[in-house]
């Protein structure tokens, strides 16, 4: 049952990539500073390599587009096969989602995966929810823009 509901949610959040940026509703000046927790393992590097956020730390993936990309599929990262099977699943990082997830990384994907010995190789849990809302809208404001966005500003 609840791999169903998490297929029929992946599914209604197939759109998510394009209005994710729109959608987020934290504070992206909160986000930024709240972004310090995330440094030490976390950067946000766009496609030409300009860092936009972080550092140049390797430890987790580049969150550059995360908001409302699919989970575990940036080439090159070595992630934990929980992480891999849940993006293969249809995990999508929506806000709801990325929320829940970096408030308790193993506890989050136990359930997503429906699998008791799931574990996520993120150590690090945000602690305030609030926080964690701040820092997937300030993710959102560093993403690229939707295609069609890019299109209508380029004429």
């Amino acid at each position: 049952m609840n791999k169903f509901l998490i297929a029929c949610a992946a599914a209604g959040l197939m759109t998510a990539p394009v209005f994710a940026e729109s959608h987020a509703s934290g504070d992206v000046a909160a986000g930024e500073a709240a972004f310090g927790q995330c440094v030490t393992c976390h950067v946000v590097q766009n496609d030409a390599g300009e860092t936009l956020a972080g550092r140049n730390a390797k430890t987790g993936p580049n969150l550059y587009g995360v908001a409302g990309r699919q989970a575990g599929i940036i080439e090159g990262f070595r992630y934990g096969k929980d992480m891999s099977k849940a993006g293969e699943e249809g995990l999508v990082w929506t806000e709801e989602h990325f929320v829940e997830y970096v408030q308790d990384p193993t506890a989050y994907l136990r359930i997503v995966l429906d699998d008791k010995r799931a574990r996520g190789k993120m150590a690090f849990k945000v602690r305030d929810p609030q926080d964690a809302t701040n820092i997937y809208a300030y993710l959102a404001s560093l993403a690229p823009a939707p295609e069609a966005e890019q299109a209508e500003t380029s004429n």
